[in-house]
């Protein structure tokens, strides 16, 4: 057995021990296996055992490594790619044209050229909160995402599934689970204003667990499963 399939595993077994802790069903919660930077072999050795989830965060990486599983695999039109880092409005045709899901629409100017972009199925979307109000990171406000939200439902070929954070990084469980829990309540204040989100993005391996306790339904996995990250080839 490879160490990839080794990590995956253990991740996934995890995943399953956290969910029995907070009773959850595993199968609410969708690990998505990030391979930014990494070689598509590595994506190939885990969606040879049924893996079918892929986050990337740079859309040509994504492009090249999508393009070579539907040519190269047996398995390769069956995988989900969701795209997970920032989005500049000029490529989001291609972003429209290849990805299942996109968890990282933060302004109304990207959300609309998603839309004119998809044909056939409707996008899968989360929309990314600001939920620690950084101004280093992207995301829409908490206090401007009602709205947000609502206007981005109304969008044909859009399918607003839920909510993704990126949070400070927090040592301490207790102060993990608060940010988690936040995001839920957003989640459900949305829905108490008729909009039927069942989706939250977040948690990564080092706040697994409290984002589990809390809900998550996809959790975005790296290093952990694949590995120290190359160097970024400029």
């Amino acid at each position: 057995m490879s160490l990839i399939r080794q990590n995956y595993r253990d991740i996934s077994r995890q995943i399953s021990q956290y969910c029995e802790e907070y009773d959850r069903d595993p199968a609410s919660v969708r690990l998505i296996a990030v391979g930014k930077m990494h070689p598509v072999d590595k994506i190939v050795d885990i969606a040879e055992v049924e893996h079918r989830d892929f986050g990337e965060n740079y859309l040509q990486e994504a492009l090249g490594k999508i393009a070579y599983c539907q040519q190269n695999t047996v398995f390769g039109s069956f995988l989900n790619w969701h795209f997970i880092g920032h989005i500049q409005s000029r490529k989001c045709r291609d972003l429209a044209e290849n990805f299942s899901w996109i968890h990282t629409v933060e302004s109304m100017k990207v959300a609309r050229k998603l839309n004119e972009f998809r044909s056939g199925k409707p996008l899968n979307i989360c929309i990314q909160v600001n939920i620690d109000t950084e101004e280093s990171k992207s995301g829409v406000l908490v206090e401007e995402l009602p709205d947000f939200a609502q206007q981005v439902n109304t969008m044909p070929n859009l399918n607003l599934r839920g909510l993704m954070i990126l949070p400070k990084s927090r040592s301490d469980m207790l102060g993990q689970r608060a940010v988690f829990a936040r995001c839920r309540e957003l989640m459900q204040d949305l829905n108490s204003r008729g909009l039927q989100l069942d989706h939250l993005s977040m948690g990564m391996t080092n706040d697994l667990e409290a984002a589990i306790a809390e809900g998550a339904t996809m959790v975005r996995i790296g290093t952990a499963l694949f590995g120290e990250r190359p160097p970024k080839q400029t």
